[in-house]
């Protein structure tokens, strides 16, 4: 049985509310979690429906660094729906909202774009506090974290483990050139131990030129995520990892439906469905674990035909939402 970790990054946008500087927490919702707009809403709920009607798990990995700015509350409004409906919410985290946060910085004045830019003292303060905000918002105590813009480093794996977290999903082996800075290679693709925790990285395929491309909604046609998967099971690999955000269904400027991603998204969920030999599974219930096996797992392979369907479908979705 090959599990399926469909992750979810699950935040409101610190940019919106650096530029409103002002009380626009429930735009910032509106826009970052309920992805509202004028033909329907497509964020968290959205996807929560979708799930459930395909008798799936996701896994929500949720930033609770804006009670910083607005209170436990805005954080209440994105747990309790994702707790109550049996989904898994594990720790998430943008630094960036210590910049907005004034006296209710816990580092005092620091400040950084990404939790590797901290002291491992620093982080351990960081994932403390994040934690404990997000208990507070109703989430069950955290195993797993992934750093916001994957900018961890091998400290933030220690930073985890002082603080009795297990699991971190952070490396990212398909984005060439990610700000992660843990100490693995694209060579790395299936959970191990390092630095005191279970690294899981997350899932890609073979692209161009022995490229490796990240298995995100945005990023591969909901065919090309199916085909991992089959090639996954077919190899005997126990996990795959996929990515998406609260926020991937819509346009760039989030104002809009992307109805090729949200196509993309259903059938995704609903091929998920019907595989055999698969099944969904959640850091809470049925966490990965490291097997012996070579770390350098087989990929599923380039095939042009699937990537010039993918390329065709990026250029229309670009040229009529906007590119990411």
């Amino acid at each position: 049985m090959t599990e399926v970790y469909i992750t979810i990054d699950t935040e409101y946008s610190s940019g919106f509310a650096a530029r409103a500087r002002g009380c626009e927490r429930a735009a910032n919702f509106a826009r970052s979690i309920a992805c509202e707009t004028p033909d329907g809403a497509v964020g968290v709920d959205y996807q929560l429906d979708v799930f459930d009607a395909h008798g799936l798990k996701a896994v929500f990995f949720v930033d609770p660094m804006p009670a910083l700015l607005w209170g436990v509350a805005a954080i209440e409004d994105v747990v309790g729906p994702i707790v109550a409906r049996g989904h898994d919410v594990q720790l998430h985290l943008h630094t960036e909202w210590l910049a907005l946060a004034g006296a209710s910085n816990p580092l005092g004045s620091k400040t950084g774009i990404n939790i590797k830019d901290f002291t491992f003292e620093d982080q351990c303060r960081l994932i403390e506090h994040a934690r404990a905000l997000l208990v507070a918002a109703g989430a069950p105590a955290p195993v797993a974290f992934r750093a916001g813009n994957y900018g961890a480093n091998d400290d933030t794996l220690r930073a985890l483990a002082e603080c009795n977290l297990t699991y971190d999903t952070s490396h990212c082996p398909g984005i060439a050139g990610s700000l992660c800075d843990i100490s693995l290679s694209t060579e790395d693709r299936q959970p191990m131990h390092h630095s005191g925790v279970i690294e899981v990285p997350i899932g890609c395929i073979a692209g161009f030129s022995g490229r490796l491309r990240h298995a995100q909604v945005t990023a591969l046609t909901a065919g090309e995520v199916l085909c991992a998967i089959r090639h996954a099971r077919r190899q005997e690999i126990d996990s795959f990892t996929l990515v998406s955000h609260s926020f991937e269904l819509l346009s760039r400027d989030r104002h809009r439906i992307n109805h090729i991603v949200k196509h993309r998204f259903e059938q995704l969920c609903a091929g998920l469905a019907r595989l055999d030999g698969v099944r969904t599974a959640t850091y809470a219930d049925t966490p990965p674990v490291v097997r012996d096996q070579p770390a350098a797992a087989s990929v599923l392979p380039h095939n042009p035909l699937r990537t010039s369907r993918r390329l065709a479908e990026q250029a229309l979705a670009n040229a009529l939402y906007g590119a990411r």
